[in-house]
């Protein structure tokens, strides 16, 4: 455990930031989870509204931090790829 003040205060910090970025997470995973159950029921429509609202949901996941800009943009373009195949 932190004893300084300047530990304490950062465990404070990392703490905050860890919840924040766990909520941001969910949030995306939730999104994700919508697209792909549209995607295993062959509902084209609803997959690409779906993806039209998880692509920036995940893009502000990167901006804020929580994820990777790569790994975001490996996101994307798995369900983009996944939204695609479908018309195929």
């Amino acid at each position: 455990m932190a004893t300084h003040k300047s530990a304490i205060k950062r465990s404070k910090q990392n703490e905050k930031n860890r919840m924040k970025n766990m909520s941001i997470k969910a949030n995306v995973r939730t999104e994700i989870k919508k697209v792909l159950k549209d995607v295993e029921s062959k509902n084209s429509d609803g997959a690409k509204a779906a993806l039209a609202k998880a692509i920036p949901a995940i893009d502000k996941a990167a901006s804020k931090g929580a994820f990777h800009k790569k790994n975001a943009s490996r996101k994307i373009s798995r369900l983009t790829k996944k939204v695609n195949g479908m018309a195929g």
